[in-house]
């Protein structure tokens, strides 16, 4: 990946711009100065095909020459404006970023009048009201549903946010904060602190013991005291803690994966996860509105 961001690439671009309007250039010219010997009667070249067929000497008309000359002009003009000489960031400081970001912000001041009747709303009337659920939807939908699926219900890695389960809290104000800031959950290697092969394979069997899973009950109590390691996070009867985003191991609900084999290469090798911030794509009103149809999955009765 580093060869496509070497100096090498932005001097490369250039030269093949300015290059290609330079060949143009000197094409046109040399046409231009190239004389080609005529019969001097009837302007033809002596060359004859089939008979009758007679090569013109006639020069290229004068506005196709023009045309040619004015779009070399524009070329010049546009790229000392605009960025295509590599890094060269153009006159005018035009970015796609910039235009992109121009353009939602006009487009949310657009709609700022329909979203201010929604902001002043609860979230329990915004996720009965079919319009804010209709808005909702299609946010969801375009943003959110890639991870969490179009019914929300999730997959392995990605929370299912049907089931009333939150590592960080299903309140109103804590899913509007989640999709304002994002989250990033992250469980470390645990294997160094809980003891052997064996005592992991153990703690593991406890954890399953937990949540009335099938597990070896053999194991899971000689994994009960190793599991302290685990307790500072997730507490010492494993049921998670919303305030740091551990999750709650006795309810049988398995974001990466269910079964001894699962838990084990967690304790072995963490894991990190990553929600990202929507704050700089959507405005506090259409957070609300997002918020309101997401905290509707599991509150819909």
């Amino acid at each position: 990946m580093s060869d496509f961001t070497s100096g090498f690439w932005p001097i490369f671009i250039t030269v093949i711009a300015l290059g290609g309007i330079l060949f143009c250039v000197i094409m046109l010219l040399i046409a231009s100065r190239i004389k080609v010997a005529t019969s001097g009667v009837d302007n033809t070249s002596d060359h004859v095909w089939d008979g009758d067929l007679r090569e013109m000497n006639n020069p290229l008309p004068r506005w196709w020459v023009g045309m040619f000359i004015l779009t070399v002009i524009f070329a010049l003009f546009y790229l000392a404006a605009y960025p295509g000489l590599g890094s060269f960031a153009g006159k005018l400081g035009w970015t796609a970023t910039k235009q992109y970001e121009q353009e939602v912000a006009a487009a949310n001041k657009a709609l700022e009048p329909m979203y201010a009747k929604f902001a002043v709303m609860k979230t329990e009337d915004l996720a009965k009201n079919p319009e804010a659920r209709a808005i909702g939807e299609r946010i969801f939908m375009n943003n959110c549903a890639q991870c969490h699926g179009s019914d929300a219900k999730g997959s392995r890695g990605f929370p299912n946010l049907t089931d009333n389960d939150w590592l960080h809290g299903g309140s109103p104000a804590k899913i509007e904060e989640t999709i304002t800031g994002g989250r990033i959950g992250m469980m470390p290697p645990m294997a160094a602190a809980v003891g052997t092969p064996e005592d992991v394979k153990n703690v593991a069997n406890y954890v399953l013991s937990l949540s009335g899973s099938i597990y070896d009950s053999g194991r899971a109590g000689l994994g009960k005291d190793k599991f302290a390691a685990c307790a500072a996070c997730h507490g010492p009867e494993g049921k998670g803690n919303t305030d740091i985003g551990s999750a709650n191991l006795t309810d049988n609900i398995w974001l990466h994966g269910a079964g001894e084999a699962s838990i084990i290469k967690r304790i072995n090798e963490g894991k990190v996860n990553q929600m990202p911030a929507w704050k700089e794509k959507f405005t506090p009103a259409q957070i609300h509105v997002l918020a309101a149809y997401v905290w509707g999955f599991s509150n819909n009765k």
